[in-house]
């Protein structure tokens, strides 16, 4: 049911010692089950799981092997093996010989990259410092220290005075006429913390100079003929790495993989019980997975482990089970708050209303187009984004994440195509009436006075409806969990809610009078027994609060209104001074005009997405969750992952659904 979590049941297996490891398989393979710390009440009766021996094993080995796999490159492997135990995996892992030979490639590897690098670093240097003549040998002495420095012209004068000459410090300058003044600076070690202070406060960038003994040209020959020789040695180190990587990278990440599904195995043994002879387990399942779980479980045992329910009062863990276009919208539910197992999912409600406030709120189709283009542009991954000035793409980072940014632009596809049908409708071309001067037709303009009202009844009565489904949705919570003054309290706020709506809706039509207005009766009824329930149901502090609370969140949704018009209106702000402009005819005016229109509409295209799309979710979040929704749900967590190198040795497969009931509770037989 989308409306609802998916439905736990927490399980119990009694196994035999000897049928643990294949269970555990099981379980990791099908990946169903969150495996919990057992129950005092079994622990009683048992004792803690000390695992087998050779858990140390398998560690030390899974060190080995991730240390292999990514020292060797990876190449296709082919179809993936099959090991039925530890002791295969560990039998396979002893077979393979590559690791000394890998580990000496990778060290000389590494050892050439940091050599290649001071190497391209150096010569950068020397290239820097050409304007030298003499042997680079001169510039070596235990008497003083040689910088490499840049400034510019204008500073040099003031830098060059700034340093004391009691430092006995020498300058020797670069070319002449140059807007960055390259220079050497030669300085007795006891000068250096003097040096570091005058370049500091006049921006002085400095380097030490290398210690090379030959003229610059002579060094950068040697330089290049070693960069050469590493490029050299680098290529054969990785086509020997490519060679072990094409023997026996397929066995590696076979076993690699296998000895990670035997860690997670290890790392759930210490939440099982066990005796000499048998191991029991506790774990959440969705329920419906309970019967398949069973069936393999039995199966893969020979029928000898006794699988149970566990009666609990703990709160489930959390599995949202919507359809593939509402999961769009999880992203802002999980970004609330992730629902409880046992109360509503308001996914979908958020997949429905959330699009239709953007596209409300936006109302333009030119907006709606442009802001379409982005999602689309976001989805795709942002090509071409590194011509964007560095300051957007950073701010664009620092909102949100690339995979955000793409649920986001997902979630925000429906809204846009609503606005731009509304724009139409209303004929809004970013705040221009763009139809009504193409084919004359004249669209309901909501800031005109004959459709304000309108817009205003009509977000009303939204506010309204999403009241009264907070309410309910309440109301029905508060039923499936038994507390009756719950049940009262949200009922009371339904009736409350239509009669302040209706009572309030006759004051302003001036229609107060019972007989010219019978229906009154029914509103105020609803008025004193809506204000009666929500006091018995919540007390009198509360419910006084509650009561100011209805109304406020009736009204808040005129706010759909408010951002609507605000964007309508400084849309035609900005084209009416734009216009004017550019109407003027002057050179002046038209440039000014034009930079008016663009930075102004993509100011309002930025507000477009950022307003509707705050105030959207923050009516839903506000004024419908806080009706029925508790959140703070914790996220199902299944034991297991997904395979890619190995074959289970176990199958996943149900058999037969038996014709007796399928589970049993303690005490059964």
């Amino acid at each position: 049911m989308v409306l609802r979590p998916l439905k736990m049941t927490k399980i119990g297996l009694l196994g035999l010692k000897g049928d643990e490891e294949r269970i555990l398989t099981v379980l990791h393979d099908l990946r169903v089950a969150q495996i919990e710390i057992l129950s005092p009440e079994t622990m009683a009766e048992l004792g803690p799981e000390r695992g087998p021996e050779t858990l140390r094993q398998v560690g030390d080995e899974t060190l080995r092997f991730r240390g292999l796999l990514s020292a060797l490159p990876p190449v296709p492997v082919g179809a993936p093996r099959r090991f039925d135990s530890t002791a295969e995996i560990l039998a396979a892992a002893k077979t393979v010989p590559i690791d000394a030979e890998v580990a000496d490639l990778r060290r000389e590897d590494d050892r050439l990259a940091t050599e290649e690098k001071a190497t391209a670093a150096t010569a950068d240097l020397l290239q820097k410092i050409s304007f030298y003549p003499d042997r680079l040998e001169f510039l070596n002495s235990k008497s003083f220290l040689t910088f490499y420095g840049t400034i510019t012209a204008e500073k040099y004068p003031a830098f060059a005075a700034a340093l004391p000459e009691e430092t006995d410090v020498h300058l020797l300058l670069g070319p002449s006429g140059e807007a960055i003044l390259r220079f050497l600076v030669l300085i007795p070690p006891s000068g250096a913390d003097v040096l570091a202070r005058v370049s500091q406060a006049h921006g002085v960038r400095l380097t030490a100079v290398p210690r090379l003994e030959g003229t610059v040209p002579e060094e950068l020959e040697t330089l290049k003929q070693r960069a050469i020789e590493i490029v050299r040695r680098r290529a054969e180190i990785h086509s020997r790495l490519v060679a072990l990587s094409l023997d026996w990278y397929p066995l590696v990440s076979a076993i690699a993989e296998a000895l990670e599904i035997e860690n997670r195995k290890a790392e759930v043994v210490s939440k099982l019980g066990a005796s000499q002879t048998a191991f029991a387990l506790e774990a959440w399942v969705p329920d419906r997975d309970v019967a398949r779980l069973e069936s393999v479980v039995d199966r893969e045992s020979g029928g000898r482990t006794f699988f149970y329910r566990v009666p609990t009062q703990e709160e489930p863990p959390t599995i949202m089970a919507n359809p593939r276009g509402v999961r769009r919208f999880e992203f802002f539910v999980r970004f609330y708050s992730l629902p409880q197992a046992t109360e509503w999912d308001p996914t979908l409600v958020f997949s429905i209303v959330f699009p239709l406030f953007f596209g409300f709120m936006l109302s333009d189709w030119g907006y709606g187009l442009t802001i379409l283009l982005i999602c689309l542009w976001m989805i795709a991954g942002f090509p071409a984004a590194r011509y964007l000035p560095k300051f957007g793409r950073n701010f664009v980072k620092l909102i949100m994440g690339p995979k955000g940014m793409q649920q986001l632009a997902y979630a925000l596809i429906p809204g846009c195509l609503l606005a731009i049908g509304l724009g139409l409708y209303t004929d809004q071309f970013f705040g221009y009436p763009l139809l009504h001067q193409l084919i004359g037709y004249v669209g309901p303009n909501p800031a005109s006075e004959q459709y304000l009202p309108k817009y205003l009844l009509f977000a009303g009565f939204v506010g309204l409806g999403m009241v009264l489904l907070g309410f309910l949705m309440g109301a029905l919570k508060e039923y499936a969990h038994h507390h009756v003054r719950g049940v009262v309290a949200k009922s009371g706020g339904i009736l409350f809610a239509l009669g302040i709506a209706f009572v309030g809706l006759a004051f302003l039509h001036k229609s107060v009078s019972v007989q010219s207005n019978p229906s009154l009766l029914v509103w105020f009824a609803c008025l004193g027994a809506g204000l009666l329930m929500l006091l018995l149901g919540e007390g009198l502090q509360m419910g006084m609060m509650g009561l100011i609370e209805v109304v406020s969140h009736i009204l808040s949704y005129t706010r759909l209104v408010g951002i609507l018009l605000a964007s309508v209106i400084l849309a035609l702000v900005i084209n009416t001074i734009a216009g004017g402009l550019v109407h003027g005819g002057t050179l002046v005016g038209i440039i000014a005009g034009l930079a008016i229109i663009l930075i102004g509409q993509s100011f309002n295209v930025i507000l477009g997405v950022f307003e509707p799309g705050i105030q959207g979710a923050r009516l839903i979040f506000v004024e419908y969750f806080s009706k029925f929704y508790s959140g703070n749900g914790k996220l199902f967590q299944p034991f297991g992952a997904p395979r890619t190198h190995t074959i289970s040795p176990v199958s996943t497969e149900a058999a037969p659904a038996p014709a007796g009931p399928i589970m049993k509770t303690p005490g059964e037989g």
